[in-house]
């Protein structure tokens, strides 16, 4: 099995889990940050499409591994400790949003609220580098749960529900990262190096929030079964607050909600191939 495999590779330490993972999931976002090398534009259709499919994994994942196992498998049947983390997870992602305001800044280059003036199609580089590094910030912000996420599957002990929960995880962070380095592009910074770093830049909290997660609900198991509720949470509030919004805004709604079928298939096969 792939679980044997992986704790024969990194031993049975929960918190040595939780590293890998996180180190895993940062290194697919530094991949996706990559492909600005040999996709140099990609249209705003396949990125609809692409982030469509990330938050299609991130929504199936949400459910089969934290929040079910949770409820199931970690309070006992009672599903009260993981709704409280779900809500506090996505009360937690509104309350960071007011600190970090929204910075859909995915493909174009100019903010939402922009989109309805073509005449402002060109901004200043002061005000377009300003908003790339809002949209860092809020990728950034988003890489928490996920972070998270993959540390408490790890930290439950269950290795082979963690490891399909990782590679989803990675999988969607490959889009995310590219929609980095082009917003970086999009904002005038010419040299494909610092778009990279932009992507870089938004993957590496995944790997101490990870530890974090793994250590913590080792250390506090009664914490398990919140933890994975506030991961699902904040993850939740991204898909449906972040992503949807953002790929439902220039006319691509089809292939955006086809990526996001196809994501969810994705990630179901993985849960059940590998768990």
């Amino acid at each position: 099995m792939v679980a044997d495999q992986f704790t024969q590779l990194f031993g049975t330490d929960p918190v040595v889990h939780g590293f890998v993972g996180g180190l895993v999931i940062a290194l697919l976002n530094l991949l996706g940050a990559s492909l600005v090398f040999v996709w140099r534009d990609p249209s705003e259709r396949a990125m609809d499409g692409a982030l469509g499919f990330a938050a299609g994994v991130m929504l199936a994942a949400s459910f089969t591994s934290l929040i079910i196992p949770g409820i199931e498998t970690y309070s006992n049947g009672n599903p009260i400790p993981v709704l409280v983390g779900i809500a506090l997870g996505a009360l937690f992602l509104d309350r960071a949003d007011v600190l970090v305001p929204h910075a859909h800044y995915l493909v174009s280059g100019r903010r939402r609220s922009d989109a309805a003036n073509p005449s402002d199609d060109l901004p200043v580089s002061d005000e377009r580098l300003a908003g790339v590094v809002l949209f860092v910030l809020a990728i950034t912000l988003h890489n928490m749960p996920e972070g998270l996420a993959v540390g408490v599957g790890f930290g439950s002990g269950d290795v082979g529900a963690a490891i399909p929960l990782m590679l989803a995880i990675g999988i969607q962070n490959i889009p995310e990262g590219l929609a980095v380095s082009v917003a970086a592009i999009n904002a005038g910074l010419d040299k494909r190096f610092y778009a990279v770093f932009a992507g870089v830049r938004s993957g590496v909290v995944e790997i101490p929030l990870a530890v974090l997660g793994a250590y913590a609900v080792q250390t506090v198991s009664v914490l398990l079964p919140y933890a994975m509720g506030f991961a699902a949470g904040a993850m939740l509030f991204v898909i449906s607050d972040e992503i949807v919004p953002e790929t439902h805004t220039k006319g691509h709604e089809r292939i955006a909600t086809l990526g996001t079928i196809l994501g969810a298939i994705v990630m179901l096969y993985l849960d059940i191939s590998l768990g």
